[in-house]
């Protein structure tokens, strides 16, 4: 049977759990896995959005103008909210647990991945690093929301700050991984990851991190040159 890339040695055999526990972690696991997988969605859809951003100017005004002005805008910023906060505590549950539970054990590569080791080992961190840069991003674009075609000139003058284009690429480079590893875990803490797809849902998590980070990372930096330009 093909290993996971990574995975936990010494772990606490499923036995010592009761029937009770085994339910209850597995809706903490399963909880967090969906929730994942929708904030991931929502990447994908925001980096979409943005990418006109670069090429052309006034279709993505229009398409700000379109979304900040749609009446179910509201219900889906609560919704992602729900969303965010359920992933952050189904998070720090699974964690508390599995100490609570006696599992000390440190992650290991059982292929020579090191990334992959580095992911998992680094997924607080990499979690911690993605709320703050999400709180200064939706201090600086949404509290105050930015006025009708005036969307990108507002994100072109945040960007022209040395510090503020660090901390985006910084808090881009922490999604990555954090995807980087989330992408096999939520697979797998769902059922769906086996030998026989393994191999796929892996390199299609190592794509996905990729394209979402560095999508991120070339759009602020693109509008922080361009602003100079």
């Amino acid at each position: 049977m093909m290993l996971p890339r990574t995975q936990r040695s010494n772990s606490l055999p499923s036995s010592s759990y009761g029937p009770q526990m085994m339910t209850i972690s597995n809706t903490i696991r399963t909880a967090n896995a969906l929730s994942g997988l929708l904030l991931v969605l929502f990447l994908l859809v925001h980096l979409g959005g943005i990418i006109p951003a670069l090429v052309a100017t006034e279709t993505f005004e229009a398409y700000a103008s379109y979304l900040h002005q749609s009446s179910w805008l509201v219900p889906l910023e609560v919704f992602l909210v729900l969303i965010f906060i359920t992933h952050i505590i189904s998070s720090i549950t699974k964690s508390i647990r599995n100490k609570q539970a006696g599992n000390k054990a440190n992650l290991q590569s059982r292929r020579q991945a090191p990334l992959a080791a580095l992911a998992s080992r680094s997924k607080v961190l990499a979690g911690l690093t993605t709320l703050g840069f999400l709180a200064l991003h939706l201090q600086e674009l949404r509290l105050p929301r930015p006025m009708d075609g005036h969307e990108r000139e507002v994100l072109v003058n945040v960007l022209q700050r040395p510090l503020t284009v660090a901390i985006y690429i910084i808090g881009a480079m922490a999604i990555g991984l954090h995807l980087f590893h989330g992408a096999e875990a939520a697979h797998r803490n769902l059922g769906w990851l086996t030998p026989k797809n393994g191999s796929t849902i892996r390199k299609g998590g190592i794509v996905l991190a990729a394209a979402v980070s560095g999508g991120y990372i070339l759009i602020s930096l693109g509008l922080a040159i361009g602003g100079q330009a």
